[in-house]
């Protein structure tokens, strides 16, 4: 199939360069050009709107920051719903919720167009190497059809159940790992004022029960100082309101990830939206005036990190 990647971010690039890798016709589209160049010399085609990128594929891939962005290009004059031909698919990658996604799934419908939600977790790392987690909700059918190109884009693909499905267990997802990344830095942060080497403790942490994924990798760009997640923290704020919203909507009370949600929002004014979202460990670092660094750790993570 011939697919249209819309939104050339740290993931949507990635992503869209797995589809190009592994042979397919990929058509991309991003309001800053610069950003595709990379894709268009390993091969693409690049497209100047979504309604151009849709007119030239079977099924279109967005991966925005944000429900705004992805309705805007969907359903806007110029948008994905504008140029995708009856029996085509709109697969939407961005991390949104189960209201949003079905809303627009109606519109796609009532042009005859499929759409499947298919957000990832795992981190741009992953992405790059096409090994990242891919959560599906939608018709198994229209599952079953894109499987090879969500094959070539990740390593786990797990089908959740009906539309909406996706788009709350990636915020569960989500969730998780920001409340795991304020844990590992108040761990480093007792480690380091207990006078213990950080990179031995480090080790000790992650051999240990009280080991994470997020401790095996954000730990590293803390312990670096890069902070270089390649995830900002607007974007962890918008999922942890997702993550509220949710537990509102429920009647499950949510302790952790409401406390959670204050510390980055707290960072978010600090540090600015564009600020890695790993850098909310910075906010004990600075109260205390206490940096959390040591030899060894890389600026970023590589492909064949985890």
């Amino acid at each position: 199939m011939r697919y249209g990647c819309i939104g050339l971010g740290n993931l949507g690039a990635a992503l869209a360069g797995c589809l190009v890798r592994a042979g397919f016709e990929v058509t991309v589209c991003d309001l800053d050009r610069a950003r595709a160049e990379p894709l268009i010399a390993a091969g693409a085609r690049f497209a100047a709107t979504p309604k151009a990128a849709a007119a030239v594929s079977d099924a279109v891939i967005t991966c925005l920051p944000s429900p705004a962005a992805s309705a805007a290009v969907v359903t806007g004059p110029d948008g994905v719903l504008e140029g995708l031909a009856s029996g085509g698919t709109w697969i939407e990658m961005s991390t949104t919720d189960d209201d949003e996604i079905r809303r627009i799934a109606g519109l796609a419908a009532a042009k005859g167009i499929a759409t499947l939600e298919a957000p990832v977790t795992g981190g741009v790392h992953r992405a790059a190497a096409g090994r990242i987690t891919v959560l599906v909700g939608g018709d198994k059918a229209v599952f079953d059809a894109h499987r090879p190109a969500l094959q070539a884009m990740g390593r786990e693909i797990l089908h959740m159940g009906p539309l909406g499905s996706a788009a709350v267990i990636k915020v569960i997802t989500n969730m998780l790992a920001f409340i795991h990344l304020v844990a590992a830095g108040e761990a480093l942060m007792l480690a380091k004022k207990g006078g213990l080497d950080l990179a031995q403790a480090f080790a000790a942490i992650k051999a240990s029960s009280g080991n994470s994924f997020v401790h095996e990798t954000e730990s590293q760009l803390v312990l670096n100082g890069s902070y270089d997640i390649g995830f900002t923290m607007d974007l962890a704020c918008k999922d942890l309101g997702f993550a509220t919203k949710y537990g509102r909507a429920f009647g499950v009370p949510l302790d952790l990830a409401g406390l959670t949600e204050q510390t980055f929002i707290r960072a978010r004014a600090q540090y600015g939206g564009s600020a890695w979202s790993t850098q909310v460990v910075k906010l004990l670092e600075d109260a205390l005036s206490t940096d959390l660094r040591a030899l060894g750790f890389p600026e970023r993570l590589g492909p064949d990190a985890l």
